[in-house]
């Protein structure tokens, strides 16, 4: 014969460390969030047993009750505390548990069974719908252990037998008695309870495997999450290198400091010049958009002036500006506006705004850039005259690699990454950006933030 202890033990090795220990932890959870509901229980079945029985034996078997609540406390609360992982303290644990179960179950069904033998009457309701109800408490919120509910049920079980044999013993009764009806309507509700008990234990471990299923994937999803990152991240920083230097090489031929170049040879040269410039901005905003979604980009918030900022904003856009005949008309408030913001990143979200309205207006427009303040807000707006953003595209604009004009044809180039990049950069700021925009008329970028 195996002992119980051995096959506690037996059950504690076969199921550490993946299972026991998280059973452990859920059972010990719903334990502490439980506990009052269970009080509330227990001492309205005091007030009811007190006023139609014998009210000394009621606060006794009530007291005996209360004294195994704290057991089981001070076991859940060392088990929630336990930070360790080693498989003897686990098995200590579910002991620990386990007597903890065996404690409360003989508590209780001693103050059912206290009941029962108090009834004088065939039928012994009241002790049996406790005994039921404690049955079906503890098949809904013990399933986590199964172990435990089987104990705890066990101990049900001899209390619904011994109550069921309880009026068989007393009387004698032929087997036309209703002692017997009542005997074996007892052995139904008996049953009932443990088919429950086993449903919700089914139950448990379809939501358990489910529930490690999804981890298992989150688990994937994240490692081809920081594999995509760091790719991106090395092939970036890669590209970064060598592409430095063919920009400078070119701008040095096309200033003529290696010597004199040829039209044909300059066109060709221009070209690359300005190709090497857009790849250069799309690898910036593919290290930015890496930095964000990683929740690595850093920002340094200081009070800043937003006037200044805009000034400085324009300034550097103007060589821009010209490259496109475009004029820059900036209108700013007459006391200074402050904000709490990331100098560097604000910047490159105005600067953004900036160039695309330069982009996107003809020769000879003007883009104007105004800064007002209201309601506690900062609010800079980017005006252009061009061609206008279409209704439909609200969603596509904020979005990462989207052009609104998509097409072999466009005016503009560009990665598609800016304004996304930007609206995160402004969320993190915890203000907001967003425009307003007819077809053929123009676009009115705005980003608004709380003043300092």
């Amino acid at each position: 014969m195996v002992s119980y202890k051995k096959l506690i033990l037996r059950y504690a090795e076969w199921n550490f460390p993946d299972r026991l220990k998280h059973s452990l932890e859920d059972y010990t959870e719903v334990t502490f969030r439980l506990l009052w509901q269970r009080q509330i229980l227990f001492l309205s079945a005091l007030l009811i047993t007190s006023l139609y029985f014998d009210p000394v034996i009621s606060i006794a078997c009530y007291a005996l009750v209360l004294f195994s609540e704290g057991v089981d406390l001070t076991v859940a609360v060392g088990i929630r505390n336990w930070q360790g992982n080693d498989p003897k303290t686990c098995r200590k644990f579910l002991l620990l548990t386990l007597v903890s179960t065996l404690v409360s179950a003989t508590a209780i069904c001693t103050f059912i069974l206290a009941i029962a033998f108090q009834q004088e009457n065939v039928g012994h309701f009241t002790p049996l719908f406790f005994l039921l109800a404690a049955s079906l408490f503890a098949s809904m919120n013990n399933h986590k252990l199964p172990v435990a509910l089987a104990l705890r049920l066990t101990v049900y079980a001899m209390a619904f037998v011994i109550i069921a044999f309880l009026d068989v013993v007393r009387f004698h009764p032929p087997l036309t008695s209703p002692v017997w009806l009542n005997f074996f309507t007892i052995l139904f509700a008996l049953q009932f309870a443990i088919r429950n008990s086993l449903g919700f234990l089914r139950m448990y471990k379809n939501i358990k495997r489910q529930m490690n299923k999804l981890e298992r994937e989150h688990q994937r999803t994240r490692q081809a999450l920081e594999a995509k990152s760091q790719f991106v991240s090395t092939v970036s920083h890669e590209l970064r290198t060598p592409l430095t230097s063919i920009r400078g090489s070119l701008e040095l031929v096309l200033k003529g400091l290696v010597g004199e170049i040829p039209e044909q040879a300059k066109s060709i040269l221009e070209v690359a010049n300005r190709n090497s410039v857009r790849l250069a901005h799309l690898i910036d905003d593919l290290l930015d958009l890496q930095k964000i979604e990683s929740d690595e980009l850093t920002f340094h918030f200081e009070n800043l002036n937003l006037g200044n900022l805009i000034l400085d904003c324009v300034a550097e856009s103007a060589g821009f500006a010209t490259l496109y005949e475009v004029e820059i008309d900036t209108k700013l408030p007459d006391e200074d506006v402050f904000v709490s913001g990331d100098e560097v990143r604000l910047q490159q979200v105005l600067s953004n705004l900036l160039s695309n309205a330069i982009k996107f207006s003809a020769r000879g427009q003007t883009v104007e850039v105004c800064l007002q303040t209201q309601n506690g807000k900062a609010t800079t707006y980017v005006k252009d005259s061009g061609i206008g953003i279409p209704d439909n595209a609200k969603e596509v604009v904020f979005e990462r690699f989207s052009q609104v004009d998509s097409s072999d044809t466009r005016k503009a180039g560009g990665t598609g990454l800016g304004l996304h990049i930007s609206k995160m950069i402004v969320e993190k700021h915890n203000g907001t950006i967003d425009y307003t925009s007819r077809l053929g008329e123009g676009t009115t970028f705005k980003m608004e933030l709380e003043l300092f």
